[in-house]
Parts: structure tokens; C-alpha cells; sequence
């Protein structure tokens, strides 16, 4: 069994994705690490008896500190954690403790519109007030600069018939859902090689 622990802060709609096409494949989703203990993606890993952890790098009630997540992880063997739309940084530490073990989905054809403060909607608005005519989804290795690892994989959409950055969301969206499962089975199978 492959097990991998996703990390999100939002709706979830990749993590309903990597639950559904990725399960059949003797690959198992055994932790949800969350920052907000009211969203989607928390709703989603309860209803689905899905162990959640809180993390939080502040001291705050009712939630871990990051350490705390990495021993837990690690007694459950994760083998690669998957960051989809979580929106706070991963410490120095945690990343030494799982180096090139982590990846995060990324809306938009990195290097371009990546760094600090693109996520979401502030990248769509980017992609579209540049008028691009191409946007898309990238899998990277988390490192400690913000979207800065080694790329994995790329799949782009043309957009230059779309109107608005909500339009982009939504193609890009699209993308993501294709790409993420992907890459998650291809790691799976050691396919992939990291330098």
C-alpha cells in the first residue's frame, strides 16, 4: 500500500479527486492536515473516516504544531504528501523531515505566476490582466522557497477566448483534476525520478 497525506486548506475538490481515482489503485489517502477546522476538505475526509490533524506553527487550542504532524505521519509510513490549495508555508524542519517527499499543486504554468501571495484567485487575476493566452496546472517538489522545486509535470488550456479570471478558475480547475491523480499513481509506481 502506497499511503499519502494531503494537506488543503479549502474545498477539496482535489482531494475528492485523488480519493476517487486514485483508491482503486492500492493507494490510500491515511491523513488530511488541514489550518481551518471549518472547510471542505475536512468536511469531506470525516465523512469519509479519514483521519484529520490540525497544524498550525502558532500556539493555538485545538490545533499541532507541525513536529507533532511529522511524527504522526511518519508512524503511519507516508510515503509522499500532497499539498492541494493549502494556504500557509511548510516550515524549514518539516520539509528536512520528509525532503522530496512532498508536492504541491500549483494554478498556473510555473515558473511564471508563482511565489508569494499567488494562490487562487490572485493568480487567475495575474494570468488574466497579462492577457495570456495559455494557463495551466504544475506539480512541483516542495522546497523551501515558495514554488520554486523541481517541476514534475505541466498540462496547459488555452484561455484566450475567456473573459475573466472566474473563467480561468474554472478551466485551470479542470486541469488540476486530470493532472494531480497522475502524477500521485506515477509516484506510486517509482516513475518518477527526482534529481
Amino acid at each position: 500500500m502506497f499511503n499519502v497525506a494531503v494537506f488543503a486548506s479549502g474545498r477539496g475538490s482535489n482531494l475528492r479527486v485523488l480519493f476517487e481515482k486514485i483508491s482503486p489503485e492500492n493507494i490510500k489517502i491515511c491523513a488530511v492536515i488541514s489550518d481551518k477546522k471549518d472547510c471542505g476538505a475536512v468536511e469531506f475526509a470525516e465523512q469519509n473516516s479519514i483521519p484529520v490533524f490540525f497544524v498550525s506553527s502558532m500556539h493555538k487550542d485545538g490545533f499541532n504544531s507541525y513536529n507533532y504532524v511529522a511524527q504522526e505521519l511518519k508512524k503511519m509510513f507516508v510515503d509522499l504528501i500532497v499539498l492541494t490549495g493549502f494556504l500557509k508555508k511548510i516550515p524549514d524542519e518539516f520539509i528536512d523531515e520528509f525532503e522530496k517527499k512532498i508536492i504541491n499543486i500549483h494554478p498556473a504554468l510555473l515558473p511564471s505566476y508563482g511565489g508569494k501571495g499567488m494562490y487562487g484567485m490572485n493568480v487567475h487575476r495575474a494570468v488574466f490582466n497579462a492577457k495570456e493566452k495559455f494557463s495551466g496546472a504544475t506539480v512541483h517538489i516542495v522546497d523551501k522557497i515558495y514554488d520554486n522545486g523541481e517541476i514534475i509535470a505541466q498540462r496547459s488550456v488555452e484561455i484566450s477566448k475567456l473573459t475573466s479570471p472566474e473563467e480561468i478558475a474554472v478551466e485551470v480547475l479542470k486541469i488540476e483534476h486530470e493532472l494531480l491523480p497522475e502524477v500521485v499513481l506515477n509516484f506510486s509506481k517509482s516513475s518518477i525520478k527526482i534529481n
